[in-house]
């Protein structure tokens, strides 16, 4: 008896314990509670605590905060019938919780059919120069077109980023053949630039080395022509005396002498003369 008591009491407690667990929900800011009520939509509950009837009530909760859904990668065929691969994010978040509930029954598998027939549709509007060059406005393009069709499911498409388009290997090879060629005349213009620039430079270092030269070799003169006007006349004849001491030490028969030298020994001639002259009116006296 006891124990049949005791079984009738842990069974009361499980129940209890049950009835608890189904009977109260906690709904959390970022969700929403879509409540089906014997099989009929009765509106939605939440954020916070929620009542509900045990087996009467069917509780299906909604998550309002934005979602991204990848897409794999798709072929599809441009207008001008190049054939590329393309792969690309779906953002979304849920702006209705009843329709997102009661309109598409696993919205990510229909969202990707969606998104694939749609990207074919876009991009064979478009010629490969433009899918590869226009990718912000084919993204606002597939957005727009996303939109229209998950509207109607209570879901707003905020973005979509096409992560990678992979065109056909014959484009990438030359696609590859510009980028290097482009590569060689930036090479080429740089080192032509260098170039003038040391050349530029070597000019002016040459440039200032040919005005500091001149500047001093006229310093030099000046100081020549300075030393020149303070040297006497009996100065310059004993230096070309003395030149002539040297030429006739040497042994070679055939010298060649300066017109001046005319006016030279004139000079120092008339220079004995008068000293003789002097040293004979000495004597007299």
């Amino acid at each position: 008896m006891a124990i049949g008591l005791l079984i009738a009491l842990v069974a009361i407690v499980l129940f209890v314990i049950l009835l608890v667990r189904y009977s109260i929900r906690v709904v959390r800011e970022y969700q929403r509670m879509v409540l089906f009520r014997l099989g009929r939509m009765v509106g939605t509950r939440g954020p916070g605590l929620v009542l509900l009837i045990p087996i009467v009530d069917r509780p299906v909760m909604v998550d309002l905060r934005e979602q991204f859904l990848e897409i794999p990668k798709q072929t599809a065929i441009t207008e001008d019938n190049a054939t590329i691969a393309i792969d690309f994010i779906i953002f979304t978040r849920v702006v209705d919780a009843i329709q997102s509930v009661i309109q598409v029954q696993y919205f990510a598998g229909a969202a990707q059919n969606i998104a694939a027939t749609t990207l074919r549709s876009v991009v064979g509007d478009m010629n490969l120069d433009d899918v590869l060059s226009k990718r912000e406005q084919m993204n606002e393009t597939l957005r727009s077109k996303l939109d229209d069709v998950t509207e109607r499911w209570g879901v707003k498409v905020t973005n979509v980023e096409v992560r990678e388009i992979i065109p056909p290997p014959q484009v990438q090879e030359a696609m590859t053949r510009q980028m290097s060629a482009e590569r060689t005349r930036r090479a080429v213009v740089t080192e032509a630039t260098g170039t003038k620039q040391a050349a530029i430079t070597v000019a002016e270092g040459q440039k200032q080395s040919a005005i500091l030269q001149a500047e001093g070799f006229s310093l030099a003169l000046g100081k020549i022509f300075e030393v020149a006007q303070g040297v006497d006349a009996n100065t310059m004849s004993l230096q070309y005396l003395e030149a002539l001491k040297q030429i006739g030490a040497s042994p070679s028969t055939k010298f060649v002498l300066p017109m001046e030298l005319a006016n030279l020994l004139s000079s120092v001639t008339g220079q004995a003369v008068q000293s003789f002259a002097g040293q004979g009116n000495g004597k007299r006296g």
